[in-house]
């Protein structure tokens, strides 16, 4: 998951902006902490939209949520239809719930789960996926995360991500996901925030019912993420929500060859009207 040379000057930029516009679609990172791997789908959406992708870089879930909403305020022309990625398609349930922002809809691909038991099962799908090398591999990783002495932890977490990387997809065209830098810090912080409210009974479904508008959730059948810790609960909360299961797909449908087309007419689809 090597940084593209196209991607290097951008560690400054709120916002990239893809197509002409009125610019009325975000796609929203994951991580927490790995800005820039929505680029792909940004630039194919392009063709059929104006499109922006926002670079998240506040390390708190509560300064997140604020980013966004800057960020949306200040470079879309809504309504705007929300595309969120794994943690992003969170970070978007929660933007979409203060009601702040004029928004369309929203698109939730890889979405992260909403239980601690299923974000348990998480690991235990991918440690499934690894042999006995990769496994010896990442307990050094951990060890070496967990040690207050180690130094360049984003380079480490980076060999993290790069050996879940192959857990989480099925077949993939390329393995560059075009992120600009791995941001360990971030991602501990905001993660544990979110940690936080996730396990407080009741608090996401009483956030999330407050969303009323449509929600489409992709998600593919060799993702790690059980739709089992995602579909039950935004059925239970929301008041419209859709469900595509993509076949032989894993987290990032963009890459994945047996995926990639269907997910790409179901976004343009729903971005273009059916007139697409």
């Amino acid at each position: 998951m090597t940084a593209s040379a196209k991607n290097k000057n951008f560690h400054d930029e709120t916002a990239r902006k893809y197509g002409n516009p009125p610019y009325n679609v975000a796609v929203i990172h994951g991580g927490p902490g790995a800005p820039g791997y929505m680029a792909p789908v940004a630039r194919e959406l392009s063709v059929a939209a104006g499109v922006i992708e926002p670079i998240q870089t506040e390390d708190s879930l509560t300064g997140q949520i604020e980013e966004l909403e800057k960020q949306l305020i200040n470079n879309t022309d809504p309504p705007v239809i929300l595309i969120g990625s794994s943690w992003g398609a969170v970070l978007a349930l929660l933007v979409a719930a203060r009601k702040e922002i004029d928004i369309e809809k929203l698109i939730l691909i890889g979405s992260a789960v909403f239980d601690a038991e299923s974000s348990a099962r998480i690991e235990g799908i991918r440690m499934s996926r690894l042999d006995d090398n990769k496994r010896r591999q990442l307990d050094k990783i951990r060890m070496e995360l967990d040690n207050p002495d180690s130094r360049d932890k984003a380079k480490i977490a980076k060999d993290w991500g790069d050996i879940f990387f192959h857990t989480d997809v099925y077949d993939p065209i390329i393995t560059d996901l075009e992120v600009i830098e791995v941001q360990y810090d971030i991602n501990v912080k905001v993660w544990g925030d979110f940690v936080i409210l996730r396990d407080t009974p009741g608090f996401l479904k009483e956030e999330f019912s407050k969303i009323d508008k449509p929600v489409m959730v992709i998600h593919g059948d060799y993702d790690p993420h059980p739709i089992e810790g995602i579909r039950p609960f935004l059925e239970d909360c929301l008041k419209d929500v859709r469900f595509h299961i993509l076949s032989r797909c894993g987290h990032y449908p963009w890459i994945e060859r047996h995926a990639r087309q269907s997910f790409f007419d179901i976004l343009k689809k729903e971005i273009a009207g059916p007139e697409y």
